[in-house]
């Protein structure tokens, strides 16, 4: 994926709150009755208060991305993060956009989260 696609594809609030409680599925979705190893169910994503096609378009969208990996096990299709490309997309816009290391702690330290939590 390009990085335009990917900065597409996380433009909307819910796709950045599925990649961030993704981050860490052992504390958001633990009541699924699935191991979360096995990444997380779609079915889980109804506390968003979305319909299910709006949900399943909104994965789908990350998915297309290469954000997202899937894989489909009896009726559920499971949803991990895609470390790997999400890693990629980092370093890639850490490299065209930050300054030096020094300069970029500081900053961040002194303007707080971009996305307030």
């Amino acid at each position: 994926m390009t990085q335009i696609e990917i900065l597409k594809a996380i433009s909307h609030r819910t796709r950045i709150e599925i990649l961030t409680q993704l981050k860490r599925p052992e504390e958001h979705f633990a009541d699924q009755g699935y191991p979360v190893a096995m990444g997380v169910c779609a079915g889980q994503f109804d506390r968003y208060g979305l319909s299910q096609s709006t949900v399943s378009a909104h994965l789908g969208t990350l998915h297309r991305a290469g954000l997202l990996t899937s894989k489909r096990i009896g009726q559920c299709v499971f949803y991990k993060r895609n470390e790997v490309t999400i890693a990629a997309f980092l370093d890639e816009l850490d490299e065209m956009l930050s300054l030096d290391g020094a300069l970029r702690s500081d900053t961040v330290q002194a303007k707080g989260p971009l996305i307030p939590a």
